[in-house]
């Protein structure tokens, strides 16, 4: 019997999925025991006690690798009423703009601190400014950055802060330089005793890790038939696709975007960005990189996206540990992980050998993320033998890496009308 494949493209509304909104303890006690490690929580945890303004303050200075800084600050701050223990890290805090007061002479040091506030704290620590995200989107903000990956109540409990610092240990500042975590290894030999007895530096990600710190790089694909005047709400098809740059260069299938003449993606945060350009597609071997404005839907711009680094098919052996992100049945983003099974595969409908692997994919996770242990996007997944068992097939990302990508490229409408006029095979 002929082997037959799906395409994994389905229209389908969007659902995002509950997230309790608070903290498991152990989430909150895990967090609290590596950042002990790194000597940014000191003391007892007591993770369901609620995490105080001043707290916060102090936690997030030493987050910075700060402390010395904040000990030689002798700025004068308005506040009154702030206990001994936090004054210099409020002070600093307040200082570089990172937190404010409550009120003009009122820090609000015994206060729970809100959500809000935390994730405004950790953006501009991280170096963005009031242009690029704001008070009231400062939570969205954090997501988009891949600091956190799920939603939390109004004001935070301390399981719940040291949950959010943590997640941040990875993030980029907005020089695109270190991360978080190795500025703070740079500064402090405390923190890099810390991170090399737990291997935070190691490359090689658990799904668990790749999960938290990549799935921001990927998003869900909407599609619709019509150029323009369309309903953003009931779309004609949805896929998946990921960043490879910070400015909005991202890949899918081209199968994705085949017979569509507008689309935008949205992110893990919720955020939805119009598709401008295809800059870069090959049908036959199924995959296409488009241009994904950074001037969101609601009109706010965001100063980058969070981006996966490529690696090609020749870094693969049969048997490598690989993960799967991307929006089945268009639910929203889900992770898979399995080995590599095949390297090249050849498959009747692609021109190029496919790599083959167990991570399952679904319908609507057409031009995903395939990654290798290491983060690395390897290929875009694209489908699977139908009467297979864990026959799941991804593009090799490989023509990516070898494509210009500095031409202005083509709107959707105009490579499907482009390709509508092409000689069809004969049957």
């Amino acid at each position: 019997m002929k082997k037959k494949l799906f395409a994994l493209l389905l229209a389908a509304a969007l659902m995002v999925c509950a997230v309790p909104a608070q903290a498991l303890t152990g989430e909150g006690s895990r967090a609290a025991q590596t950042l002990s490690a790194l000597d940014v929580v000191r003391g007892a945890y007591n993770v369901n006690d609620p995490a105080t303004r001043a707290q916060a303050a102090v936690i997030l200075v030493r987050l910075a690798g700060a402390e010395q800084a904040a000990a030689a600050d002798k700025t004068p701050i308005p506040f009154r009423d702030v206990p001994a223990y936090a004054v210099q890290s409020v002070r600093y805090a307040y200082g570089q703009g990172w937190l404010t007061g409550v009120t003009g002479n009122v820090f609000g040091a015994s206060e729970a601190i809100s959500t809000q506030s935390y994730c405004m704290a950790l953006g501009r620590m991280l170096g963005y400014t009031v242009g690029d995200f704001s008070y009231e989107n400062a939570v969205s903000f954090a997501r988009h950055m891949a600091i956190t990956s799920r939603d939390y109540g109004e004001t935070l409990t301390r399981g719940d802060l040291f949950e959010l610092t943590a997640g941040a240990l990875y993030a980029q500042y907005k020089d695109g330089g270190a991360t978080v975590l190795e500025h703070l290894c740079a500064v402090s030999p405390a923190a890099a005793a810390g991170a090399e007895r737990l291997g935070l530096n190691g490359p090689e990600l658990t799904v668990r890790q790749a999960a938290d710190r990549l799935t921001a790089a990927v998003f869900q694909l909407t599609t619709f038939d019509k150029a323009s005047g369309y309903d953003p709400n009931e779309p004609d098809g949805t896929a998946s696709g990921f960043f490879v740059t910070r400015d909005g260069l991202a890949v899918t299938n081209y199968h994705a975007i085949e017979d569509r003449s507008a689309a935008f993606v949205t992110l893990v945060s919720g955020e939805r960005y119009p598709v401008e350009r295809v800059v870069y597609y090959d049908a036959g071997i199924d995959i296409a990189v488009l241009r994904v404005g950074r001037t969101g839907m609601d009109g706010v711009t965001t100063p980058g996206f969070v981006w996966l680094d490529a690696a090609g098919r020749d870094t693969l052996r049969v048997g490598d540990v690989v993960y799967t992100i991307g929006s089945p049945l268009g639910l929203g983003l889900a992770v898979s992980s399995g080995i590599i099974s095949d390297t090249s595969r050849v498959v009747e409908r692609y021109d190029a050998p496919c790599i083959m692997s167990t991570a399952d994919i679904s319908q609507g996770s057409s031009g995903g993320a395939l990654l290798n242990e290491y983060g690395q996007a390897v290929g875009v997944t694209s489908g699977a033998f139908t009467y297979g068992n864990n026959m799941y097939l991804a593009v090799a990302i490989d023509p990516v890496l070898s494509a210009d990508l500095t031409a202005e490229g083509q709107t959707m409408a105009q490579v499907r009308e482009y390709e509508a006029n092409q000689p069809k095979d004969a049957a």
